[in-house]
């Protein structure tokens, strides 16, 4: 098979595989390649070779055939026809697609299938990779198992990327993909493969055409770095970046140059990864000669294509900013207002118009006027008219009551008031309505704003010092207890209103003592019956006062008491009687060790185990006054232990060993050693739960019958000794 060119070809630009699955292993795989068609490289391959691989379980590859196709479509992709902006004649794209189907049979397969072209060789002009001129591309596409299995469709990207991008001027491209089962699309920035060298023809990875192409895996452009990288292959300010929801490539370039970029778009369904179709291009970033453009601002200027719409509310006077371009190619500006009629016109570059009042007008900027390359910007202008502020406000100046706010704002000129909103209190919108009464629980001066609206959306507001000081209309106290038991500390909770710390405030509990604040605490030491009396003077002087009879009754308090018998109560008698002796106690809560154990005056209690237990009696006065008492009982652990006088170590399951028996719980250092006759030791032990069996030691020959000697030793829970001393019969 011959290829149509040979040489070193420096046209690369880029390129895209994807596929179509059409059932049954049949796939239909479209790649597009671009190529600059100003080089002086070769045209594109015709035919080319595509070389398709099986992926091993272990890692290698198997290939399965090469393609040979020529494309189907050659065509020149014309830069974006804008006739304000010339791009450069120097920049010129060709689009070369090659379509192929090909059946797998082993399909679905547990393995992927790769399909690959390589080309050397890029344009040596390249900015952004290490020797542009000595590396080729690879444009691969792989089928995964899970594609396989799904018999899914590649995403295919929508449109062809710019062939020139402008230096120093903002970049918004769409680089997004389309695919047919609608699954989720995931866009970054990657690292283009490279294949193919500069060693000619052949079927080896480093010719011009590699024949067929190389197996995976393929190696990454290396990118000058730094500034460049996969992931900012271009730079720019600010840095040109793609959006992984959208495929939205902003930014601004800041270099010119040609730049190699990849796009991997990577398609999930359910979270699974299908498929990864990956974009190598090659973007040419060129200046670019803007002409003449009519623009200009203004603070709420809002433009729609040629027209510039302003509302204001009253603002007369108006700086109008140019911000036309390109200077070098503006030889003139006209700004022109209509003013009632007459036309004011300004040459300046910037204008400040003024308005004679409020009403709706009309003008333009037009950029070279009567010449063939201007261009022009409608304005539209409309003044509302001035909004005013102010309110008034009035209560009765001694008594606490209501304040009452009237609205006296206005519109000069056409229109009307639609909202208002009152700040009567710190922070807090208190009211939309236009003539609010409010209540100030606290007294004091109050900055009270008023914000107005008018139907325009014009807005204007005023503050005024509201000075509110009457004194409470009512005297309203709340205190924390009014029955208690001596000693009784009441709080009494002042929430008379209007009330702060400026006002005189006299307090007399009844029972001789007083106080200033506003909300006090009092002790009661003695029983009976208190009378309280407040009295509250304004800073102006205005004067109240309140006496509360009887308002607080003290009474005696609950003493808790209790006895308990038997006072020394043991493992073996734990059970224990507790005899309430409280006074002045309606309810009794029994704890033992912490634990509720009874709600009743009286009550007899098991312990469970030995050692010190806390009792606690908490009693309750009618009046839910309380009292506590604690005692302790000590529950002693005592100690028993037997041995038999005899046993008969025969095997008949019958008395065969010699071991004790009784109440061990908490014992330590146990002992038992066992002599014959002639005080000779058969057996010695310290587990308390070992017995002898009648063989010497446990475990040699059989001791002859007759009486042994032994002795127990060991030490009680609380560390007393126990010893035991007596005479053992073995029978045979």
């Amino acid at each position: 098979m011959l290829f149509s060119a040979t040489a070193n070809a420096l046209h690369i630009i880029g390129g895209v595989f994807s596929y179509e699955c059409n059932g049954g292993g049949n796939y239909t795989f479209t790649m597009k390649m671009y190529r600059d068609c100003a080089s002086i490289g070769a045209g594109f391959d015709d035919p080319a070779g595509f070389a398709i691989y099986k992926e091993n379980a272990n890692g290698t590859f198997t290939e399965l055939t090469t393609i040979f196709r020529s494309p189907d479509i050659i065509a020149g992709i014309d830069p974006e026809d804008n006739p304000c902006i010339n791009i450069p004649q120097n920049v010129c794209v060709q689009e070369g697609i090659y379509t192929f189907n090909y059946t797998f049979t082993d399909w679905p397969s547990a393995t992927s299938y790769h399909i690959s072209y390589q080309r050397c060789c890029r344009n040596s002009t390249i900015s952004n990779i290490q020797v542009p001129d000595q590396v080729g591309a690879t444009f691969t596409i792989e089928l995964t198992p899970a594609s396989q299995l799904l018999c899914n469709n590649s995403p295919v990207f929508n449109a062809f990327p710019p062939v020139a991008i402008c230096v120093n001027q903002p970049l918004a491209f769409d680089h997004s993909a389309t695919d047919a089962e609608g699954d989720q699309l995931v866009y970054e920035f990657c690292a283009p493969f490279i294949g193919g060298g500069q060693g000619g023809p052949g079927g080896n990875c480093t010719a011009v055409q590699p024949n067929p192409a190389c197996p995976p895996p393929y190696s990454t452009v290396t990118f000058i770095n730094p500034p460049y990288s996969p992931l900012n292959p271009m730079g720019g300010s600010p840095q040109v970046t793609i959006n992984p929801q959208t495929g939205m490539i902003t930014g601004t370039p800041a270099t010119q140059g040609q730049f190699v970029v990849g796009i991997c778009v990577k398609e999930f369904r359910n979270g699974q990864l299908l498929s990864i179709i990956r974009r190598d291009f090659q973007f040419n970033v060129v200046v670019c000669d803007q002409l003449v453009d009519a623009n200009l601002t203004t603070p709420g200027l809002v433009s729609v294509g040629p027209d510039y719409f302003l509302t204001t509310c009253y603002d007369l006077d108006i700086p109008f900013q140019n911000l036309s371009t390109n200077n070098s190619f503006v030889d003139s500006v006209q700004w022109e207002f209509d003013v009632n009629g007459t036309t004011q016109i300004f040459t300046t570059w910037d204008a400040l118009m003024h308005f004679p009042e409020a009403g709706q007008y009309e003008g333009r900027l037009v950029v070279n006027p009567g010449s063939l390359c201007n261009d022009t910007a409608n304005i539209h202008v409309e003044i509302y008219p001035e909004v005013l502020a102010d309110f008034d406000y009035d209560y009765d100046t001694c008594v606490a009551g209501p304040v009452s706010f009237l609205d006296r704002s206005a519109v000069l000129g056409a229109g009307q008031l639609t909202k208002w909103r009152w700040t009567l209190e710190p922070g807090i919108v208190d009211s939309i309505q236009q003539n609010p009464v409010h209540v100030y629980e606290v007294p004091g001066t109050t900055n009270v704003r008023l914000e107005v609206e008018d139907a325009y959306g014009c807005k204007d507001d005023t503050i005024r010092a509201v000075v509110y000081q009457p004194v409470p209309a009512i005297i309203f106290v709340k205190p924390n207890d009014t029955v208690s038991c001596a000693p009784a500390t009441i709080f009494f909770n002042n929430k008379s209103s209007p009330l702060d710390s400026n006002y005189d405030i006299n307090w007399s509990f009844g029972d001789g003592g007083t106080g200033t604040e506003i909300s006090p605490s009092h002790t009661y030491q003695d029983t009976g019956l208190f009378d309280v009396r407040l009295e509250i003077t304004s800073p102006i002087g205005c004067y109240t006062d309140t006496t509360f009879s009887q308002l607080v009754r003290v009474l005696a308090p609950p003493v808790a008491n209790f006895s308990f018998d038997p006072t020394n109560p043991d493992n073996f008698n734990p059970e224990v009687d507790f005899n309430n002796l409280s006074t002045n106690a309606a309810y009794s809560d029994w704890y033992v060790d912490g634990q509720l154990v009874a709600q009743v005056p009286d009550f007899t209690y098991s312990f469970p185990d030995t050692g010190l237990h806390e009792v606690k009696l908490i009693v309750v006065h009618p009046e839910k006054c309380l009292d506590t008492l604690i005692q302790y009982v000590d529950v002693v652990p005592k100690v028993t232990y037997y041995l038999p006088n005899a046993f008969t170590p025969n095997n008949d399951a019958v008395n065969d060993i010699f071991t004790g028996t009784g109440f061990t719980r908490g014992v330590r250092d146990f002992d038992l050693a066992i002599w014959d006759r002639y005080g000779q030791k058969v057996f010695e032990t310290k587990k308390i739960d070992e017995p002898w069996n009648g063989q010497i030691g446990n475990s040699g020959k059989a001791a002859l019958a007759g009486v042994y000697t032994y002795i127990v030793t060991f030490t009680g829970p609380r560390g007393e000794p126990f010893k035991y001393r007596g005479f053992a019969t073995l029978v045979r």
